[in-house]
Formats: C-alpha cells, sequence, structure tokens
C-alpha cells in the first residue's frame, strides 16, 4: 500500500525542501474549472512540493541573479513533478504534474491562472499560508520558495493546514509602487506590468520588482533567518 510517508520519502529523494499532503474537500473554493477534478478526474489527492530560493538574490543590486534563479528553479521544479509522476507508476499509482509557471486566461474572472493554483495548493497541503501580499509563506523558508504540484489518483492521508502567518501589517501595501495590492486580491496585470519586461537601456528582459517580498516580516522564515542575521 502506498503511504503518505512513502510519497514523501520520493519527493525529498529528487531534491525538493518541503512536501505536503492535501485532500480533495480543500478545493470546495477554487474558480470553476480550475478545480483538481476539473484536470484530472480521477484525482483523489494533492502533493504539492516546495523547493527553497536562494536568499542572496534579494541583496544584488543587478535585477539579473533575481531573474535568472526564478527562471532555473521553474525548470527544476516542473522536471521533479515528472520525474516523480514517472516514479509513482512504479507503485501503481497515477499522476499528473501541473507546470510551474504556466498561466492561462480565465474569462469568467479576467485573470491569468495556472490550471490549479499552485500557491492555494500548498495552502491547502500544509506548507504554509497565503500573506497579504499574495505570495505563499512556509515557517522554514518565508516566501522565499518555489512551488510545485501533482495530481494523484491515489487516497493519500493529508497534512494539517497551517495557522496564519501573515499577521496584515500591510507593509506590502504601501510600499508597492503601482498600488497593486490596494484590494484584498492583487491586481494581476498592473503587477505584472510594472514588474516584468525588458529594460530598453541594458536590452534584457528582467524581473525588476519584488518590493513586497522584500519588506514582509515574514519572507525569510526561520531557516533563511540564521543565514542573513547570522543568529
Amino acid at each position: 500500500m502506498l503511504t503518505s510517508k512513502k510519497v514523501k520519502e520520493i519527493m525529498f529523494s529528487l531534491g525538493t525542501d518541503l512536501c505536503g499532503i492535501a485532500s480533495m474537500d480543500r478545493f470546495a473554493d477554487a474558480p470553476e474549472g480550475y478545480h483538481p477534478l476539473d484536470v484530472f478526474p480521477t484525482c483523489k489527492s494533492v502533493v504539492s512540493f516546495g523547493c527553497r530560493f536562494p536568499v542572496g538574490t534579494l541583496l544584488c543590486k543587478s535585477d539579473i541573479p533575481y531573474t535568472r534563479v526564478r527562471n532555473s528553479i521553474t525548470a527544476k521544479m516542473d522536471a521533479i513533478a515528472l520525474d516523480f509522476c514517472m516514479e509513482m507508476e512504479k507503485y501503481r499509482a497515477v499522476c499528473v504534474p501541473v507546470p510551474t509557471n504556466e498561466s492561462q486566461w480565465d474569462k469568467n474572472t479576467d485573470r491569468w491562472r495556472s490550471i490549479v493554483s499552485q500557491k492555494h495548493a500548498a495552502q491547502a497541503a500544509g506548507l504554509g499560508t497565503i500573506g497579504r501580499h499574495s505570495l505563499l509563506i512556509t515557517p522554514e523558508f518565508g516566501s522565499m520558495v518555489w512551488l510545485g504540484m501533482v495530481l494523484c489518483d491515489q487516497e493519500l492521508e493529508p497534512d494539517q493546514m497551517k495557522e496564519p502567518i501573515c499577521n496584515d501589517c500591510n507593509l506590502c501595501v504601501d510600499i508597492c509602487p503601482v498600488n497593486a495590492l490596494e484590494d484584498r486580491e492583487i491586481k494581476q496585470q498592473v503587477c505584472w506590468n510594472y514588474a516584468f519586461g525588458d529594460d530598453e537601456e541594458k536590452q534584457v528582459w528582467r524581473i525588476a520588482c519584488h518590493k513586497c517580498r522584500d519588506i514582509c516580516p515574514y519572507n525569510l522564515g526561520s531557516q533563511n533567518s540564521i543565514l542573513i542575521k547570522g543568529e
């Protein structure tokens, strides 16, 4: 019998730093068309995983390290999800990888969406909680994690969900240069238009803003704070 413990052992062996499991009842509020069952009708569990994102990228004066790490880690997460799915078939479990950083237009809400929300799945699987800045915050690494997900046709024991970490201090709201966080639901396109794009002077595509991540009191977590502050 395939257990949650075995599933996590496999996932950690592939290089993840965090792994949790969510049951189907935790996705009742998913937007129409974006529930795990809308993607994989026989899905019974969602396996969410995370890899730490190097905190040194926040300390750079150049945009390039953060941008390049983000692009590279996206490929890493997709590769882990694919390898996991193939490994699980050895245990007669059928799984489907959800792309880490690929969105499609949802005409019902006028927003770009992953086929299943990575951060909401991670929250449902007990990895952390979503903060006021709309990012997932984990106890271990703060918001410096990248997320992946696999839909599984096996009923696995779910993890306990975390209590809220963000305390709504609104520092992220105040620092946003384009006021994208004024409402509870982030102004997605406003944020993207400002933060992502070409630097015409240097002729390079880059991520130019992550101020909401930088200023969050919980952006590092217990393990990263030791690296940065020497505690």
